[in-house]
């Protein structure tokens, strides 16, 4: 996982997710196998990629080969890491457990590299409805049902144009691909994007001309997804060229405390994207741990405020410990045979694999409030479908300027 460069906001709460429930497991003895009829206790890896999808594959390879990984768990990453891991993990025949964010960019990447077998994927759609009948096929389980949570209140007060922005890279042409269209469907101008307008290389610093055409052309809606650190230079120089829109949506960008703090100044307030997890979610962990207490745990570790990818991260070895259990084996074709079998309720919801080996969880909108405290922001709920994430807050429209 990456802990350094561009990822880290993510890794480092996927991680401190995945070694406390590790821990969790271990205090109880271990896993239980019953073909040893006994609590066998689990040892983590954690290798930093540097936010590198070559070095991702590169150390996938390792923890296979010389480390002699039974099996490989991931936590939040972006798609084209899992994917690195995936081929990996396909090559050694080995089941992968990921977290992998949005559906549609990787799927792409899963029918673009052949089939991944032992790959499993968990996370959201952008819009690409769940099968009928399927628990999940209700609103607040893709992000387009959440954003309209939001602009269906607010968009009408808009003049409906809208900037798109998105890395050049898989994560942010699948996203840019998904919202775009669904957008015009819903009456939605979308300034350039028949020219892709908006979409920039991971390495560029200068965002001025799709800056000027967003302005010229008065786009009151910014939305998007990309790194924090390229949307913070973004949103900077936008801010330094007098352009002001009245919603502004940066997924992946501003999910974190750690990356929005980064920008700078008061960048972060009033802007919106998905939550993933808040501990108040009733929801069950390993052993004694409920979602509160874990988020305890990470602020005494830390210091720092929640961190919504802690219960992600946590979810992904309760699935292979309940795969493993359900397998009474180490068998790597056997416990792979169990994934498929999984549906149980993990401290980020239920999960349960489809057709595609994707286990979709609950999702809804949060927004960057200034608070009187010593973190300064706090990412409060604003729009969501599911009563056991409530909204916390109104949301704050238009966006506030000083």
């Amino acid at each position: 996982m990456g802990l350094t460069g561009a990822a880290a906001g993510f890794s480092q709460g996927g991680a401190f997710g995945l070694k406390a429930a590790v821990e969790d497991i271990n205090k109880l003895g271990g896993v239980y196998v019953k073909e040893y009829d006994k609590r066998i206790p689990v040892k983590l890896v954690i290798l930093d990629n540097e936010s590198d999808p070559a070095k991702a594959g590169t150390l996938a390879e390792d923890l296979l080969t010389t480390q002699k990984s039974d099996f490989l768990v991931s936590p939040p990453q972006w798609p084209q890491m899992i994917a690195a891991i995936a081929t990996a993990a396909e090559r050694h025949k080995t089941p992968f457990v990921g977290f992998a964010g949005p559906f549609e960019p990787n799927q792409a990447l899963r029918e673009s590299a052949g089939p991944w077998n032992y790959t499993w994927e968990s996370g959201f759609h952008i819009g690409a409805p769940f099968t009928p009948g399927d628990f999940r096929n209700v609103p607040g389980y893709t992000m387009m049902d959440v954003w309209w949570g939001f602009l269906d209140k607010y968009g009408g007060q808009t003049n409906k144009k809208v900037g798109a922005f998105a890395s050049d890279d898989p994560d942010g042409r699948g996203w840019y691909g998904a919202f775009t269209p669904a957008l015009q469907g819903k009456g939605y101008t979308v300034l350039g994007a028949d020219k892709e307008l908006g979409i920039a290389p991971l390495d560029t610093t200068d965002f001025t001309p799709m800056i000027k055409q967003w302005k010229d052309n008065n786009a009151e809606l910014l939305v998007g997804n990309a790194p924090a650190p390229w949307f913070g230079t973004l949103w900077r120089q936008a801010q330094t060229q007098g352009y002001r829109p009245k919603v502004v949506i940066a997924e992946k960008a501003a999910m974190l405390y750690s990356d929005v703090t980064a920008w700078g100044g008061d960048l972060p307030w009033g802007i919106a994207a998905l939550v993933e997890w808040v501990p108040t979610i009733k929801a069950p962990g390993i052993g004694d741990t409920t979602p509160v207490s874990l988020d305890e745990r990470w602020k005494a570790a830390t210091g720092l405020p929640t961190h919504q990818l802690v219960g992600s991260g946590y979810c992904q070895v309760q699935i292979i410990i309940d795969a493993i259990e359900k397998a009474g084996t180490l068998n790597k074709d056997a416990v792979n045979a169990a994934l498929a079998q999984v549906d149980l309720m993990t401290i980020r919801g239920r999960a349960k694999y489809d057709q595609f080996q994707f286990s979709g969880f609950p999702i809804a909108l949060g927004q960057w409030f200034k608070v009187d405290t010593a973190a300064k922001w706090d990412f409060k709920v604003i729009s969501s479908s599911h009563d056991f994430y409530p909204a916390t807050a109104e949301p704050m429209y238009p966006m506030p300027y000083k």
